[in-house]
């Protein structure tokens, strides 16, 4: 019962956040306005609906994979940038800006999933048929911070300021100026992806046993890292392909859902991918109600979010090991 009713009071909350999303901005637009006539409606269906179907899309996205990330690898720390998809996805996507490509939605989309893509085969080269989470995580870092130094030296050498600001702006994450066919282009990835990361639930429950406790009731590691990798390439690539590097959000929310629905890894799964959604709609209203002309960028506003998180977490096991 518990359970059930933290569910249906994150699914409010998603659908306030989705209505907030396309009401909010530096021009309040009254839903009524879709069946009154208002000209404003347009608004609503050619800029804010699109942005918040995303917002939604991505939220749950970003949740669902942190939640799964930090059950496999029993690791409160761990999300989808652990592995280097989020930074192989923007190396992809900054190599096509910095060819002028940047205009044409379609090929930065397709450089971005290529660059995810990669990191999923490099992160299979590298770990091989070993199954080992250690190892799994000791590749997805070698890949994060190669895709990261990766970029950080095309940025240096961009041919002009304008692409590096355009680099810039799309590395900071962002869902201004997205169009329906931006959303109908990412959503099949995502949808794929969560599937694939929402069947690894049962091997999770198991693997928090023990690793031979898991093996020994039938849970193929390989198979299960295989999984995890390819759902997380899949759902996160296309998310970072459409927005832009968005961060923090696979890390915040397992950690405030797990009081509410318990530690089984399962168990924390829906809730996170509800709760990731409801985050990232709210956030994205909050930055275009920001003063000034221009908005936030969504990055840097979950960014500000998570590093006063960090610091709860840090003093959070400062005590409990203080008490152990």
């Amino acid at each position: 019962m518990r359970r059930a009713s933290v569910l249906i009071g994150l699914m409010v909350l998603v659908a306030i956040g989705f209505a907030l999303s396309l009401a909010a901005g530096k021009v309040w637009v009254p839903l009524s306005a879709c069946s009154s006539g208002d000209p404003r409606w347009w608004i609503i269906v050619e800029l804010r609906l699109p942005r918040a179907i995303l917002g939604l899309a991505i939220g749950a996205v970003l949740g669902l994979s942190g939640a799964v990330l930090q059950g496999y690898l029993r690791n409160p720390l761990a999300d989808p940038a652990l592995i280097g998809v989020s930074s192989s996805a923007g190396l992809g996507a900054v190599i096509a800006i910095l060819l002028g490509l940047g205009g044409a939605p379609l090929i930065l989309f397709g450089s971005a999933m290529a660059g995810a893509a990669a990191s999923v085969l490099l992160l299979a080269l590298l770990v091989g048929r070993s199954g080992s989470a250690l190892a799994f995580i000791l590749a997805g870092t070698v890949l994060q911070s190669l895709a990261g130094s990766l970029t950080a030296f095309l940025i240096s050498i961009a041919p002009n300021p304008f692409a590096m600001n355009e680099v810039m702006n799309w590395m900071m994450g962002a869902l201004t100026d997205r169009s329906l066919d931006d959303a109908m282009r990412s959503l099949p990835f995502m949808a794929v992806g969560c599937a694939v990361l929402a069947t690894t639930g049962r091997s999770l429950d198991l693997l928090s046993l023990g690793e031979e406790t898991a093996r020994s009731l039938g849970v193929r590691a390989g198979r299960l890292q295989a999984a995890i990798a390819l759902g997380t390439g899949l759902a996160v690539g296309s998310a970072v392909a459409v927005s832009g590097v968005v961060g923090f959000v696979g890390l915040i929310v397992p950690h405030l859902v797990r009081p509410l629905v318990g530690q089984r890894p399962s168990d924390v799964l829906l809730p996170s991918s509800l709760g990731g959604a409801a985050l990232v709609l709210f956030a994205d209203s909050l930055v275009r109600l920001a003063p000034g002309a221009e908005e936030i960028r969504l990055g840097i506003a979950m960014a500000v979010l998570g590093t006063p998180f960090f610091f709860a977490l840090l003093l959070r096991f400062r005590r409990h090991h203080a008490w152990a």
